[in-house]
């Protein structure tokens, strides 16, 4: 916890160049000119601490002599629970309209009351915050404001009450009404493009759960639309639209959601990392994630408080990263850039956090960029995270690919002839049941067995490689010669077997086996020789000869050993 306090005061004194600080103590009021459309007030204001909540507005008046310089960081008095008088003095210049807008660039403030003061007296008092209800505000809109008129040439001077339960972020202007409607619709245009953004990807992760079934998915979800949901609140966008007049939502909500946002996170890290944690880390992530649960449920059961809430974020919401960070650097070392992707969202997810809680605390100043440090580095976490998910899906995938790929070469091995290629005994009789499945009395079926002749005296003459090409080159040419969808197997040795279904008949199965006879009539040219062998033919036909793969192959040997002792080199068609 120190070294993160010391870490988030580096951060300030880096990110006091984008603050604008100014002098302690303005000696000249404020001049209100219209030339200068916007003014920043807080350079001006001297601050006083009520701890005993008991100050009214006539009591600050005559205690204006105990107002302080404020000695912090801009426009931050951190987590300090007492209530705070701001005062700032005000001169409308002699060219001025006088209609100006007051205006808190910070939504989370429950009770902010305004008394405007001139001459010694209060001529008009102002009540905003989000403790009262959207209806009630003086200028319906994102932030904290109110119109105010003066006089030309006269002097005043605001005296701003504030009470709030969270942290007292306080960067409040004073702008003409052209200058104040700009700056609010490029918010609400910055707000827009980056929900707009994270809606995107909530949807797109629930569509990838939904088709791949990969649980990281919706995880990913959670975690996205819990950090969207606290930067639509926290920029005001949930009162304004969506939860108008929800105390508990204005009170409650973010918190719960920064926790279950930090809860998903510590699930996502664990899952996306799997293995390269070890088991008992994984086992650490997922109780972390346990507790931010049901501290964002005691939150929201009101049984903890804000407080509270920021001592989980600043101790546990840095877990994640922390219990992940040695199996990222693993992964890396591996070469998965999935571990260097990590690294990278927690650099900026720290840089973003210690900013953030360094604005909270009280440390680091409150402007754009340092108010808008937690959306940013969440947006950029976003798509790193998406980025990671997609990297793991791909991953996935491919491992499964190469599954089927290895089961399909086993079972292929197991169905295949070593030598040829071609179908083995077992894969026949897988395709011939198949085939026999899907013939008829209109799409008949025959199985022919073939066996080389003057087959052995070349193998016996020349060796078994020799041989060995031969029955290569063979089987090259039974594939070719055959249709698309016909089976060709080597059942050992020189026979073979061919599977013709869709037959229109005895006719077109002779064609088929003539057409097989004639592949052996070229003959075969191998190592510089020319081996001319034939082919004797058996062959049966079903349904007419039976349906049973055994009895088929039968039949179509005996057609094969008539054809032998008629003289070889000839087709015939086996008989029962």
């Amino acid at each position: 916890m120190k070294l993160f306090r010391a870490l988030a005061r580096l951060l300030g004194a880096f990110l006091a160049t984008l603050a604008f600080t100014g002098p302690a103590l303005a000696v000249e009021p404020v001049l209100l000119d219209d030339a200068t459309r916007r003014i920043e007030l807080w350079p001006s204001v001297r601050v006083l601490y009520d701890a005993g909540r008991t100050f009214g507005i006539q009591d600050v008046l005559a205690a204006r002599h105990r107002f302080e310089a404020h000695k912090g960081a801009h426009a931050t008095l951190g987590m300090r629970p007492e209530v705070v008088w701001l005062t700032v003095p005000l001169k409308a210049s002699d060219s001025t309209d006088g209609d100006w807008v007051l205006d808190f660039d910070y939504t989370l403030l429950n009770d902010i009351e305004v008394s405007v003061v001139s001459g010694g007296a209060v001529i008009r008092q102002l009540k905003l915050g989000n403790a009262r209800r959207y209806a009630e505000r003086p200028l319906a809109g994102r932030t904290h404001s109110a119109a105010l008129e003066f006089e030309r040439g006269k002097d005043y001077e605001l005296f701003i009450r504030v009470d709030s339960i969270g942290a007292k972020i306080l960067p409040f202007s004073i702008a003409k009404f052209s200058a104040f409607h700009e700056r609010a619709i490029d918010e609400q245009t910055l707000q827009g493009v980056l929900a707009s953004l994270a809606l995107f990807l909530v949807f797109y992760s629930l569509l990838k759960w939904a088709s791949l079934r990969e649980v990281l998915y919706a995880k990913y979800a959670l975690l996205v639309s819990m950090s969207a949901l606290f930067s639509v609140h926290f920029f005001g966008l949930g009162e304004q639209y969506l939860w108008t007049d929800i105390e508990w939502m204005q009170r409650r909500f973010a918190g719960v959601a920064a926790l279950l946002a930090a809860g998903a996170t510590a699930l996502f890290v664990e899952d996306a990392l799997g293995s390269d944690l070890g088991a008992r880390m994984r086992l650490a992530l997922r109780w972390v994630a346990g507790i931010l649960f049901a501290a964002a449920l005691a939150h929201a059961l009101d049984l903890i408080s804000i407080r509270v809430v920021g001592v989980f974020m600043s101790t546990l919401g840095l877990a994640p990263a922390l219990m992940g960070l040695p199996g990222a650097i693993r992964r890396e070392k591996r070469g998965d850039s999935t571990g260097a992707y990590f690294i990278i969202a927690w650099v900026g997810y720290f840089i973003a956090s210690a900013v953030m809680v360094g604005v909270v605390r009280g440390y680091v100043g409150a402007n754009f960029w340092t108010l808008h440090s937690f959306q940013i580095g969440a947006t950029f976490d976003m798509l790193v995270f998406m980025r990671i998910a997609n990297l793991r899906s791909a991953r996935l995938h491919r491992e499964a690919q190469r599954a089927t790929s290895e089961r399909e070469s086993l079972i292929s091995m197991a169905h295949s002839d070593p030598l040829t290629g071609l179908l083995n005994r077992r894969g026949l009789n897988d395709a011939l049941r198949g085939a026999l499945d899907r013939s008829s009395a209109e799409r008949s079926l025959a199985v022919y067995v073939l066996d080389l002749d003057r087959f052995k005296p070349v193998n016996d003459q020349f060796g078994h490689d020799v041989g060995d090409e031969l029955l290569i080159a063979v089987a090259n040419r039974l594939r070719a010669s055959v249709r698309a969808g016909d089976a060709v197997a080597r059942l050992g040795g020189d026979e073979f077997v061919v599977v013709a279904e869709g037959l229109s008949g005895i006719g077109q199965a002779d064609d088929i086996g003539n057409k097989l006879l004639d592949a052996f009539v070229t003959p075969f040219a191998l190592a510089e020789r020319t081996f001319a062998i034939g082919a004797t033919i058996g062959y049966a036909l079903a349904p007419v000869d039976g349906m049973e793969p055994a009895a088929l192959l039968k039949i179509a040997d005996a057609g094969l050993y008539a054809g032998k002792h008629a003289g070889k080199n000839c087709l015939k068609r086996g008989s029962a």
